[in-house]
């Protein structure tokens, strides 16, 4: 809106107006379903006008009120189209051929945007302002609207409207990375072109489906530039020269590749970033977009106005009006005409007239001109928004009552009230209660005086208990008892035995009698122990076994194989605590590795029944989901946890597996995206750290790492050449050092050292006494670590898989880590297939990783374990030996160092080198004690007749696990040769009765008692 002052008019003279200022009203209300609204719009200079001249505070404004009577849009279109904006934003690092001096220019930019039927509508950017170098474009700053007939400076800002920019890593273009980072803010400083500028489009519900249709089939979209020199405006007719201009070639002709598919992730409505320009070639551009020809050559007609001057009333594009009426339409219908007969003078009978040679020059020239885009690595800032996401994405309260729904939560149990342990409990206040009555009866008869010498003989004794009897059964008070007890014995037999039903036989029968009889009795004698003793009998002492034990515990039992203990162990902890959500999921990770997916998705679902917003019990029950083929529940479990947990890298990775098994791409895209976001923020993070403290601990590094050199080199120990104390830079400096120490001598060196006397990590050593049980997640070594490369989304999620069993997973994780790493896999790669061929015992493949992991990180102690165990299995209990000697010569341990001690040890007794042994089974318990590393401590004390040091260790054994057969036997051995001939027989029983495997130790033991001629009952 213009306000104009309209001077008096004088004699013979036509009337003068004078602009003063002006004002912008913003129509969009009117898309967004209002009938009528109200706005004050400011009011802004125009250039030469008397506004200018007055005080800020004295400028006035336009109250403005806009009506319609019926809505533009009915409610379909209104909830169903869309309302897109485009904001360009600047083109930076532009060639050095674009200069402030010479002929005006006129920088253009433009893409189309998919409509309903064929054609497309152009969003036309143009009047870019070249810049020089100087200072950053400020942020924020105003949008400004594309209107041409905007004369007051002031207007052209969009009202509450700005550029904001952010972080690059969080942009969806490209240019975003780590290393890119000086490039952009370099190029931000330098010459560059701005434009600022947003232009809107409303898209009907029609147009919606084919924009969504258009970039799942394609998913980039080009933004073509383009430099237009600027002819003086000429009145009157068009000359010929002008109109040859119209056919004139476009300069610099460049094109951006933006890709668009983030806009079909669920809830996602906009995307902004950098996007590098190319040379436009057609065949280029067809090939990535699928667009047969250029949009200027189009809009050659249009491109022409702009050299009419910066202010013609009226002129806009198409697409600036939202709803157009009929004339308007008429006139695009005409436009569009004018263009398809442009196109096709413009194609064929041009190349017709003009010469061959004339054509190649200009087509060379023009590639020229391109090319010079991608030499000055030229790109284009823009952002592209959504009124509404074009797929929406779910609500979280819409996942949880989905979750809630699949797995309703579950209150704990109410406590039974009529148990085994009641029905005990009141047989026993039954027997004292009788108990109590006899004796009043007892004293009734004989008195409560005993004798003088406080004892009564034995005929006494029988005629007393003849008469109470007769007094019993002669009043009825035997009878009474009887039917005292018998409600106690009957719940005794239903709660405890649970026997509700008749018995199939007369010996099943008797056999329960018998058994209930003997329980019976057994009972009586405690409720009666417990009324005439004067203090009452200690209760049982509780089992002293710790979750953490018990937890250990189980893991041996999976290393050796001995599933059913592990079972046991799982569900003593379950036991233990039912209400403990860390114990469902060791149970059920351990039923994944037996593949019972049936019941690890019980033990997943009732720990995610215990806490619905439990993130890793989500990903656990999305991956059992995935197992079972129940893709839909999969699909809910891992968005509900990327819902609630947005800033977890492995729910994103996981979920990104998830959506590219369901050949989702787009959506598995977006989430790699994610988390690929948030680990570069995480590592930003740990970068933070100050140099000086950053550079102190590089130094320290470096010492460790000489320390492992037996005759360092001069260059191995210069922490000066390491620039800034940078942590990724250090493997240039520490790595050749490393790989140039002779294999022959590291595997010596722990024999030289035990030659010596100094066992390396020996009982005395402060670096075994701060260590402790803290899970099995591995510590990686701070020097084998350098010649790591950095962490990726992909191996943080196959550390989590590898936790849980879950190889399916892994491989796809391995996978797509062996395609982005650069230089080749990783010794992490190697490290982590080998695990899960040695878990399906693919011993050859497990073998051939391993040697290229030690290949890549010689200095690894986690892949010299591997590699140990991997011998062990194969029963070459050499090379085993020679990589634990390996892996405990490190100053850094590795991740599973109680396995390490536990097979060492053994090793160690079947060479018959019982000090070794002893050694490395007390470092073993110092480090995680349990019952077979103490059964190792007291198996080589036995060995080397240290009777006393072995009979203790094999009570701490003992005290552990009770079940453990080849305890019993050590212990019966040494109880054989102490003499001791009840404790010798009474570990032989159970010995024999826990099931003694070892059928050496069993002709030991048996030759023993031979030779000592007791200790089995049987003789």
């Amino acid at each position: 809106m213009t306000v104009i002052e309209v001077l008096q008019r004088q004699q013979r003279q036509k009337e003068k107006t004078v602009p003063l200022g002006q004002a912008v009203v913003d129509l969009l209300p009117l898309l967004q379903g209002q009938c009528s609204f109200k706005v004050s719009a400011p009011l802004y200079a125009v250039p030469t006008s008397p506004l200018e001249s007055l005080h800020p505070e004295a400028k006035g404004g336009l109250e403005v009120t806009v009506c319609t009577k019926v809505p533009l849009l009915s409610a379909a279109q209104l909830s169903n189209g869309n309302l897109l904006s485009v904001t360009l934003e600047a083109a930076y690092s532009v060639p050095e051929a674009f200069a402030a001096t010479g002929p005006l220019q006129n920088y253009m930019a433009c893409l189309q945007v998919p409509a309903a039927g064929e054609k497309e509508f152009p969003l036309l950017f143009k009047n870019g302002i070249l810049k020089l170098a100087g200072e950053k474009e400020p942020l924020p700053r105003p949008k400004k609207w594309p209107l041409a007939n905007i004369m007051a400076p002031g207007a052209l800002s969009i009202p509450n409207s700005f550029i904001v920019g952010g972080p690059y890593e969080d942009e969806d273009g490209e240019l975003n990375k780590r290393e890119d980072r000086e490039f952009r803010i370099q190029a931000e400083s330098t010459k560059r072109i701005v434009w600022d500028m947003e232009r809107r489009c409303y898209l009907d519900p029609a147009a919606v489906v084919i924009l969504q249709k258009r970039i799942a089939e394609c998913r980039y979209w080009p933004v073509e530039v383009c430099r237009m020199p600027v002819a003086p405006s000429s009145k009157g007719k068009t000359s010929k020269a002008d109109k040859g201009d119209e056919d004139k070639q476009i300069f610099f002709h460049g094109v951006a590749y933006v890709n668009m598919v983030p806009l079909l992730c669920p809830g996602v409505k906009q995307i902004r970033g950098a996007f590098r320009v190319f040379t436009y070639q057609d065949s280029e551009v067809f090939k990535k977009t699928k667009c047969q020809h250029s949009v200027f050559r189009d809009l050659r007609t249009q491109l022409n106005l702009t050299k009419e001057g910066s202010w013609t009333p009226g002129i806009s594009t198409p697409l600036s009006r939202a709803v157009p009426s009929k004339t308007q339409k008429e006139d695009k219908e005409k436009i569009t005409k004018d263009k398809d007969s442009n196109r096709r003078m413009s194609n064929a009978p041009k190349i017709q007239l003009s010469d061959a040679t004339v054509e190649a020059e200009n087509v060379t020239y023009l590639s020229l001109d391109g090319q010079q885009y991608v030499e000055a690595g030229t790109f284009l800032v823009m952002e592209i928004k959504l009124d509404k996401a074009l797929v929406p994405k779910r609500l979280r309260e819409e996942l949880t009552r989905r979750v809630k729904q699949m797995i309703p939560p579950r209150p704990p149990l109410p406590p039974r009230t009529a148990g085994a342990k009641k029905a005990v409990e009141d047989y026993h206040n039954h027997v004292t209660s009788i108990a109590v009555a006899i004796l009043s009866e007892y004293h009734e008869l004989f008195g409560k005086r005993l004798p003088d010498q406080g004892a009564i003989d034995h005929q006494t004794l029988e005629e007393q208990k003849r008469q109470l009897n007769f007094e019993l059964n002669s009043s009825g008070k035997y009878f009474a008892f009887k039917e005292q007890l018998k409600y106690a014995v009957v719940k005794i037999v239903r709660e405890k035995y649970l026997k509700t039903t008749a018995f199939e036989t007369q010996e099943q029968f008797q056999a329960f009698l018998s058994e209930l009889y003997v329980y019976l009795v057994d009972q009586m004698h405690i409720a009666l122990n417990q009324l005439l003793s004067e203090e009452a009998a200690s209760p049982a002492p509780l089992s002293q076994t710790t979750e953490e034990q018990l937890w250990l515990f189980a893991r041996e039992a999976e290393v050796n194989k001995d599933y059913k203990l592990a079972s046991l162990y799982h569900q003593q902890r379950v036991a233990q605590d039912q209400r403990n959500i860390q114990y469902w999921l060791d149970y059920g990770a351990f039923c994944l590795l037996l593949e019972e997916t049936t019941k690890a998705q019980e033990c997943f679902r009732q720990a995610l029944s215990l806490e619905p917003h439990h993130i890793q019990s989500l990903l656990l029950c999305g991956i059992v989901a995935v197992m079972l083929q129940h893709y839909e529940e999969a699909e809910i479990f891992f968005e509900d946890a990327c819902c609630l947990e947005p800033s977890s890298i492995v729910a994103w990775t996981l979920s990104g597996l998830f959506y590219e098994l369901q050949n989702n791409n787009i959506q598995a895209e977006m989430a790699f995206r994610e988390a690929k976001k948030l680990l570069q923020a995480q590592l930003a993070k740990e970068r933070s750290i100050p140099e000086a403290a950053e550079g102190e601990e590089g130094k320290k590094h470096i010492s460790a790492g000489c320390v492992r050199s037996s005759s360092p080199g001069p260059e191995e120990c210069l922490p000066d050449r390491v620039p800034d104390g940078s942590a990724d830079k250090l493997p240039e400096v520490v790595e050749p050092a490393l790989l140039c120490v002779a294999p022959e001598e590291e595997a010596t060196a722990p024999e030289a050292a035990l030659k010596a006397g100094e066992y390396p990590g020996k009982a005395g050593s402060s670096r075994f006494s701060e260590q402790h049980i803290s899970g099995w997640t591995a510590t990686p070594s701070p020097v084998s670590g350098l010649s790591q490369p950095p962490c990726t989304i992909f191996m943080k999620a196959v550390e989590f898989l590898m936790k849980v069993n879950a190889v399916q997973f892994v491989h796809r994780a391995l996978a797509h880590e062996l395609l982005s790493l650069q230089g080749g896999p990783s010794c992490a790669y190697y490290l982590a297939l080998a695990q899960t061929y040695l878990l399906k015992e693919d011993l050859s493949k497990c073998e051939e990783c391993l040697c290229e992991a030690i290949r890549i990180d010689y200095m690894n102690p986690n892949v010299w374990a591997q590699k140990g165990h991997l011998c062990y299995l194969k029963r070459d209990f050499g090379k085993a030996r020679e990589c634990y000697e390996q892996t405990i010569s490190f100053v850094e341990d590795a991740a599973d160092m109680h396995f390490v001690y536990l097979r060492l040890g053994s090793i160690y007794l079947e060479e018959k080198e019982y000090g070794r042994a002893k050694q490395t089974y007390l470092l073993a318990c110092k480090n995680s004690a349990s019952c077979l590393t103490w059964l190792g401590v007291g198996i080589a004390c036995y060995r080397l007749e240290e009777m006393v040091e072995a009979e203790n260790a094999l009570s701490e054994a003992n005290a552990l696990s009770n079940t453990n057969a080849e305890v019993w036997g050590y212990l019966a051995l040494i109880c054989l040769q102490g003499g001791r001939q009840l404790e010798a027989e009474q570990c032989y029983k159970y010995t024999i009765k826990l099931g003694l495997r070892n059928d050496a130790l069993l002709r030991e033991i048996r030759a023993a008692q031979q030779r000592l001629g007791f200790g089995n009952p049987a003789l």
